[in-house]
């Protein structure tokens, strides 16, 4: 028998050990719809969390803030890439042995079978703006995701998300709208469940709409910039995919995704001119000699400035699904692209004006006083 005191520390050593297990309450433990247990987390970057996200396109814009906003709730996170340096920055996005990397291609049907067969769900953000002389906008929009598809379906993954685009058509005049159209029936009619995902142009870091506006290279227009649509944050994007993997609800939802306010794209060349204390010019050039110059330049040159597909957007305005879900429905109130110019755009001002803050209204009252004649008379 015991000594008293070598009980009491027995106890106390017991007590202590109980108080280092980590308590789980049954609501942490989730089901999905097939069938599997999974351990929900709310935890920060170093917590465990049970679920396993494939994310095809991570490399894209959107990629990072997916995936950053999965790793860091604890989920393991597979990024299948074509491209080694193209990945490398989505390694720190998570904790260490979180963020996993597997080569793939989008022809061979195995490599996308091992990126999704351990997964419960799989994010598809592949998309191209512009053919190339290895993947059409059929292959990719239409021929990858059926085969993505295929492979979530046979493996049984519990959840399907898919990017399409904004005007997604497939009798859209663009082949850019109307091979994201066929991608969305596609995943339809092989994957019932599918989530679709509508984003408007996007604006961020890296972005194809403030950067490319505030850049020497964006001279030629078609269409006088008139085109109207209303961009999304990146952020607000990253925010609703996250949501849509913990609500269960979404699963064969159309959602389209899109900004507060609507916009031409000249209005917002001169908020991006406005910022950056420069003036870009932009010709205007007629579409049937813009199209197929535009179509030479992108055969002939490896990085994008200018492809036919950008050509007949410009006279596509956005339209919006009425009967689709939006942010408003995942509890989100999107932010306005001119809140965030000064933020995206500080870097392209000279370095006369670099330090200086955005305008407030105040400061602009205070220039009414001293200069008679600005930019808004």
């Amino acid at each position: 028998m015991a000594s008293f005191p070598a009980a009491v520390r027995s106890s106390r050593k017991l007590a202590l050990n109980l108080t280092l297990v980590p308590r789980r309450a049954i609501s942490d433990i989730t089901i999905t719809r097939t069938g599997k247990p999974i351990l929900r987390t709310t935890g920060g970057r170093h917590s465990l969390g049970g679920h396993t996200a494939t994310v095809f396109g991570a490399t894209g814009q959107l990629g990072r803030y997916i995936v950053n906003r999965l790793a860091r709730q604890g989920c393991q996170v597979v990024v299948p890439y074509r491209e080694e340096m193209a990945k490398r920055h989505l390694k720190v996005t998570g904790d260490l042995g979180r963020v996993h990397f597997l080569e793939y291609d989008l022809y061979n049907t195995e490599s996308i079978e091992a990126s999704v067969r351990h997964s419960d769900v799989v994010y598809n953000l592949i998309g191209r703006n512009y053919p190339t002389k290895n993947y059409s906008l059929e292959d990719v929009h239409v021929h990858g995701t059926e085969r993505i598809c295929e492979a979530v379906a046979k493996y049984d993954v519990d959840r399907y998300i898919h990017v399409s685009s904004y005007n997604a058509n497939p009798n859209s005049e663009s082949e850019f709208f109307a091979t994201k159209g066929r991608g969305e029936q596609v995943a339809r009619a092989i994957f019932p469940e599918t989530t679709i995902v509508r984003p408007a142009p996007v604006f961020g870091f890296e972005d194809n709409l403030l950067i490319k506006l505030a850049g020497v290279t964006n001279l030629f227009t078609s269409n006088n910039m008139q085109e109207r649509y209303s961009p999304v944050h990146s952020i607000d994007v990253g925010k609703a995919l996250e949501l849509m993997l913990y609500d269960d609800t979404t699963a064969g939802q159309t959602y389209e995704l899109y900004g507060p306010n609507e916009y031409s794209t000249e209005e917002i060349a001169e908020m991006v001119d406005r910022e950056i204390f420069k003036k870009r010019r932009h010709l205007n050039v007629p579409r049937p000699l813009l199209k197929p110059v535009a179509a030479l330049l992108n055969k002939v040159l490896w990085w994008p400035i200018l492809s036919a597909e950008d050509i007949d957007r410009e006279f596509i305005d956005q339209e919006i699904d009425a009967t689709a879900k939006t942010f408003k429905d995942l509890g989100i109130t999107p932010g306005d692209i001119k809140d965030f110019t000064y933020h995206y755009l500080q870097g392209y001002r000279s370095s006369s004006f670099y330090d200086l803050p955005p305008a407030t209204e105040k400061e602009r009252r205070e220039d009414r006083k001293y200069i008679h004649v600005t930019d808004e008379l």
